[in-house]
């Protein structure tokens, strides 16, 4: 009977997740009707087993307006920040969400809302 507890506990995925990538802050740019942004996040890197893949810009109904691949772990880097240029923003949208990915556990549930106030 322990060694079928032990197996569940290992296979169990509250236990196999590590803390998911966050992003910590977004600074915006206008580039003539295109957006630059600069994401910076954390993440518990361990190297190329488990790191922050990517992040995404969407838009509140959740359409992505702009995707960045991270295409190396930043295990020495922490935080980071990347940029995504050319991102095209639909009229009318006042504020995107953005939201992070690590390469084991996929995207985090929760995102980062940042307003367009005076961008475009």
């Amino acid at each position: 009977m322990k060694q079928l507890f032990l197996a569940a506990a290992l296979l169990s995925p509250t236990l196999a997740q590590a803390d998911p990538p966050t992003v910590e802050a977004v600074s915006i740019q206008s580039n003539g009707g295109s957006l630059t942004f600069a994401v910076t996040l954390r993440h518990p890197d361990t190297g190329w087993e488990h790191y922050a893949d990517g992040w995404e810009v969407l838009t509140q109904d959740g359409t992505r307006i702009g995707f960045r691949e991270l295409l190396h772990p930043h295990e020495h880097e922490q935080p980071f920040t990347r940029s995504l240029s050319g991102v095209a923003v639909p009229e009318g949208v006042g504020e995107v969400m953005i939201r992070a990915r690590c390469n084991v556990d996929g995207w985090n549930a929760d995102s980062f809302t940042v307003g367009l106030d005076g961008q475009g």
